[in-house]
């Protein structure tokens, strides 16, 4: 069954349809374009939002990422894998689906066009044929009447006597001359009702039909091509599927690999310190209080920092004898050296060069990390170096491929270079010795300080004054390079800066058991009274002028309170006729004061 025979009067409602069929088609292309740019616009927002969560790269991240960190930035990955894919969806929709349908769009339009203007044709020239045999029927009829009404006046005219025979002669001539135009109308109308019964044959039985047959086609052209865009499109959106799975099952694979205990570990060797947590408080019985200290302690507040606490009606007149004592040392030229030096001392992110800042297992970690690097570099630059002189050996055996005097220069920077390094390792590799060495020492330096204010403050005060450790090797060796990178930005008793202090450089291992402690530059003629006793948390040893050394344990007095410099005045008593004075950092000791 086709259109041709079977709607061979539709010709107008075909026309129709297969305008609305192609119509039709165009709406799906508007659809696959529109959800193209869909794909498009939401695979650029799932780039945008890995851009704003990608997080930002830095040397402690990735010395430090936790494994819900990698999983996260696995995610990401796979997050932009997604976006592409969306991408090469809306591509090949593009390329493989839109183009094919506005193509088939075009090509149908056209087709229609031609066969309904072939159509049109047809039945004009059908209905040319038709009007044509309307009017010979017409002049048919109207030469019969004229014929039959000439007859009839002939009739007349034979019949009637009064009549000559000219006037009948007359008659019966044009009886015969409207019965010959009659008859050539007869003939004439059935020569066109045959043409016309013929061309409305050909036009309803073949021409027409081919017509319609071929709209036929068209539309069922038009609904094949829909069905393969469509199931195109799903092809499309078929191909990415594996990869989008492979997506979704790196997702998995990434959460999978999230460790907490491992995380938790990581978390101890990012922030542990390697202090020593405090030890028990010590219970003072004041019965038995001293007598030194008895007409002024009846109660006491034990206390593991005083920067907040000062005994009422000395802050200021404390403050005042501290700049008098070291205002010999606050002169500009000597407070611009300390800042060129503490600025040379400081790397690129912040840090000292011999991160003294840090607390042990922090610094133990940041030298390992700097020896390594400057193994790395040296292994780097012994290499080009040995490329250098092979490259030298072969210009002097044929001078041919080169002047040798050409890299000579570049080989001498390069043994300069690789000089320097060296010694920059060595410098590196004995600080990492003796930090791994005082661990060894402290069988509790891996334990967590839960107290970090203690720590914190702890670590800052040791590195800034230098410990034993840094600047001596068990053979009392000295160490100048360490003792230019103890200065700190910490405040310190010696700098003359008030309650903004900043030790010197440089002041070797001048404490007051080398040199004793003038009392006429530092204090008054009378000496203070104590203001309570403190305990050695930590050994300390002096490395600058005014401040003193002291043992793990020992006890000492209070002298004077900690003007938020990080420093505390104390007096050891030598002798009962002797006794030395100076400056020990707050951190280092547990005091009791007296009420």
């Amino acid at each position: 069954m086709g259109w041709g025979t079977e709607l061979w009067d539709q010709y107008d409602n075909l026309a129709t349809h297969t305008q609305k069929g192609i119509d039709f088609l165009e709406r799906y292309g508007s659809f696959i374009r529109d959800r193209s740019a869909i794909e498009i616009e939401y695979a650029g927002k799932l780039r945008r939002l890995v851009k704003n969560y990608q997080p930002k790269k830095s040397k402690e991240d990735e010395e430090n990422e936790f494994s819900s960190f990698q999983a996260f930035k696995c995610v990401l990955k796979e997050v932009a894998d997604l976006a592409g894919q969306r991408e090469v969806v809306a591509e090949n929709l593009q390329l493989q689906v839109l183009q094919g349908i506005s193509l088939l769009a075009k090509n149908l339009r056209d087709e229609r066009k031609k066969s309904l203007n072939e159509g049109a044709l047809l039945t004009q020239n059908l209905n040319s044929q038709i009007a044509s045999l309307d009017r010979a029927k017409r002049n048919y009829e109207k030469a019969f009447r004229e014929a039959e009404k000439s007859i009839d006046s002939y009739q007349k005219a034979d019949a009637d006597f009064n009549l000559s025979r000219a006037e009948v002669e007359k008659q019966r001539n044009n009886m015969n001359i409207r019965c010959n135009q009659s008859e050539d109308a007869k003939n004439e109308y059935a020569n066109q009702l045959q043409k016309t019964n013929k061309l409305q044959q050909t036009h309803y039985e073949t021409s027409l039909p081919e017509v319609f047959n071929r709209l036929q086609e068209l539309d069922e052209k038009r609904t094949r091509g829909l069905k393969e865009f469509i199931k195109g499109a799903a092809d499309v959106e078929s191909a990415v599927a594996p990869i989008i799975a492979r997506c979704l099952e790196g997702m998995v694979k990434a959460a999978d690999s999230i460790n907490e205990k491992e995380d938790s570990l990581k978390v101890i060797e990012k922030y542990q310190s390697g202090f020593q947590p405090p030890g028990d408080l010590p219970f003072e019985d004041l019965s038995k209080a001293d007598s030194d200290t008895s007409n002024n302690s009846q109660n006491y507040t034990s206390t593991s920092g005083l920067n907040h606490l000062t005994a009422k009606g000395t802050t200021t007149q404390k403050l005042k004898k501290r700049v008098g004592i070291f205002g010999i040392f606050a002169s500009n030229k000597k407070i611009v050296e300390a800042c060129i030096q503490v600025k040379n001392n400081l790397s690129t992110d912040g840090m000292k060069e011999d991160f003294s800042d840090l607390p042990p297992t922090q610094r133990r970690k940041k030298l390992a990390a700097k020896v390594h690097e400057l193994q790395q570099k040296v292994s780097q630059e012994q290499a080009a170096s040995e490329g250098l002189m092979k490259m030298k050996g072969v210009y002097e055996a044929n001078s041919l491929l080169g002047d040798p005097r050409s890299v000579e220069e570049q080989l001498n920077e390069s043994v300069t270079k690789l000089e320097k390094l060296r010694q920059e390792l060595e410098r590196y590799q004995k600080m990492l010795d003796q930090a791994n060495s005082h661990t060894q020492h402290s069988p509790q330096a891996n334990r967590v300080i839960q107290n970090g204010q203690r720590s914190s403050s702890l670590h800052n005060y040791r590195h800034s004054n230098g410990s034993s450790n840094h600047d001596h090797d068990d053979h009392g060796e000295d160490h100048p390079d360490h003792d230019a990178g103890s200065l700190s930005s910490s405040a310190s008793p010696e700098s003359g800066l008030g309650t903004s202090h900043t030790s010197l450089p440089g002041s070797g291992q001048g404490s007051t058991n080398d040199q004793p402690i003038n009392d006429e530059m530092y204090y008054e003629a009378d000496a203070l009274q104590p203001l309570g006793t403190c305990k050695a948390l930590y050994p300390f040893d002096a490395t600058s002028e005014g401040s003193i050394p002291m043992s793990e344990g020992e006890e000492l007095l209070v002298i004077e309170l900690d003007q938020g410099d990080g420093w505390t005045r104390v007096r050891r008593l030598c002798s009962p006729s002797g006794w030395e004075e100076g400056f020990v950092p707050t951190s280092y000791i547990e005091s009791t004061l007296y009420a």
